[in-house]
């Protein structure tokens, strides 16, 4: 994971306004982690940059599509990373693939 926040970090240097690399890195980074820890198959990230806009996709390989769900208030701090999602992307959604699927969120931003 270290290597996808560097990466990340390197291709949004000058991308965005203040914050919006910080604000990627988390959301790929809760991405990342779902798709790790509830597949357990591993995950490739994709990320497009165009001056105004990022779009970033973690695909998995295990079928099927289950509805996000919202953590209840005392969960603690699990579960909570597709509500960050939503909270603080542009857009967001899962798009079934013939092997697997993709979540994705776009960050529209522009040239800093």
């Amino acid at each position: 994971m270290p290597e996808v926040r560097h990466a990340l970090r390197e291709l949004l240097r000058r991308w965005g306004g203040p914050g919006a690399a910080d604000v990627a890195e988390l959301l790929t980074s809760e991405l990342v982690t779902n798709a790790l820890i509830h597949t357990e198959h591993g995950a490739v990230v994709t990320a497009t940059v165009v001056p105004e806009q990022l779009r970033v996709e973690v695909r998995d390989f295990v079928p099927g599509i289950a509805p996000p769900l919202v953590p209840p208030a005392d969960d603690g701090t699990h579960g909570r990373g597709l509500v960050l999602v939503e909270a603080l992307a542009d857009s967001w959604g899962v798009e079934d693939q013939e092997v697997g699927k993709v979540v994705w969120f776009e960050l529209n931003g522009g040239a800093a």
